[in-house]
């Protein structure tokens, strides 16, 4: 006989639970919308002055000293970044810094004005860490709800710089191990992804906008073509390149990162050489289009994000000159994250890959922007879920089959060295 679970005392023990967290969260996640308010406005205006000063580029590596030396002397245990907080909610210890958030915000910011390549998630997520972790004290947590706490700064970083809070709350409980989500932490994620959003917004920060056109069947109709078969065949193909090129960021990344640290023992020196090559490589390619965060130009003619969701909008290896600069840029020691910078390198080459299968620049363009993503982060349901989010749910399927294959084709390969593994993609025997 099936036991009768119904329980009112359970229920009122939920009930509590989600109030505790909804006072608890609320005020937090509205602190780091507020904070990816100011740097995402800050970002703005550096890019807006290196575009202006373009002999900014040049004084590079003296920028890159000069964050080099802010984290030597103040940094400390903040110089770990994304990594030290997912070991923070793994195994609490001695807590994420408060200095973090003020310090990785200012990095980031001396990165961008002076052309380095770099993202802003990781900025959003150690800022969104950082301010969860200083609010602690006050509710006298014990480990557990502190891995939530923590869990739920992430989301609401995430949530906030990128206006995707669904796919904020589910990053944030996907990134930490491979192949398993700890859902005891759904709803104050949900709840601090989305006050981080609203937050963010209401200081008049927008978001960038992707408008793709409907794929009709026969161009007729005005049907929308969910199961096109040779559409999702090329996606399979588009997936697999996906996959490898996240694993040849990951890891070209980590490499690089090793290299510096064995030829140049001093971590404060390491930018200098990170900013001469990074000027070097301008020089060798004739461009400034992979500098910065790629995501528009006032220039037509530059690459960028925007671009790739248009015809000749990339060119052929618009993806693998932004996979090196960014792996320089950030593994000799200047500040940023890794995941805008993949959107960038998932939409040029998904739009190189339009035009060698023939396919729909726009449609190959937003599925390699977010499978990619999930190929680096080992994070396919929140890229699916962020793919619907700025795309559209008409490309859901389209979606999906990129993200979960390029994923799987990643093997265990990650951006985050702390990330663990709880369910191998492939048993051996």
């Amino acid at each position: 006989m099936t036991p009768f679970r119904w329980n009112p005392k359970e229920h009122l023990g939920l009930f509590r639970t989600v109030l505790k967290w909804s006072l608890v969260v609320v005020p937090v996640a509205a602190c780091i919308g507020s904070a990816c308010a100011l740097f995402l406005w800050s970002l703005d205006r550096v890019t807006a002055l290196r575009w202006q000063y373009p002999w900014l580029l040049f004084l590079l590596p003296v920028a890159g000293v000069a964050v080099g030396l802010v984290y030597h002397l103040f940094g400390k245990s903040a110089e770990g970044g994304n990594n030290l907080i997912m070991e923070q909610i793994h195994e609490p210890g001695g807590g994420v810094p408060r200095r973090m958030a003020p310090l990785i915000l200012l990095g980031t910011i001396i990165t961008h004005l002076f052309g380095g390549s770099a993202g802003r998630e990781g900025t959003a997520i150690q800022m969104g860490g950082s301010i969860a972790s200083a609010f602690r004290p006050l509710f006298r947590f014990h480990q557990a709800d502190t891995k939530t706490l923590l869990m739920a700064g992430i989301a609401a970083g995430f949530g906030g710089v990128f206006g995707t809070p669904l796919a904020g709350a589910i990053f944030a409980m996907e990134v930490l191990t491979i192949g398993r989500m700890s859902y005891e932490a759904i709803v104050p994620c949900l709840i601090a992804a989305l006050v981080g959003d609203w937050a963010c917004m209401a200081w008049g920060v927008h978001h960038t906008s992707y408008h793709l056109p409907d794929l009709l069947i026969g161009g007729g109709g005005g049907r929308f073509a969910y199961l096109n078969g040779w559409l999702l065949a090329k996606v399979v193909l588009a997936a697999f390149a996906f996959g490898l090129a996240s694993v040849l960021f990951a890891e070209l990344s980590h490499g690089l990162s090793r290299i510096f640290k064995k030829v140049i023992p001093q971590p404060f020196l390491r930018p200098v050489l990170g900013g001469v090559i990074v000027i070097g490589l301008v020089t060798l390619v004739g461009t400034r289009d992979y500098l910065g965060l790629g995501v528009s130009s006032p220039d037509p003619s530059v690459v960028t994000i925007l671009s790739s969701f248009h015809g000749g909008g990339a060119h052929l290896w618009s993806w693998l000159w932004k996979i090196l600069f960014t792996s320089v840029t950030l593994a000799s020691g200047f500040k940023g994250g890794e995941v805008t910078p993949l959107f960038f390198i998932g939409a040029s080459l998904g739009n190189t890959l339009a035009v060698l299968l023939n396919a729909p620049p726009e449609l190959f363009a937003a599925i390699g922007f977010v499978a990619i993503f999930a190929g680096a982060t080992n994070t396919p349901l929140a890229s699916t879920i962020m793919g619907v989010e700025l795309f559209g749910s008409q490309y859901f399927v389209y979606i999906a089959l990129a993200c979960f294959l390029a994923y799987y084709i990643s093997g265990h390969s990650s951006i985050y060295h702390a990330q663990r593994i709880a369910t191998p993609k492939i048993h051996s025997d």
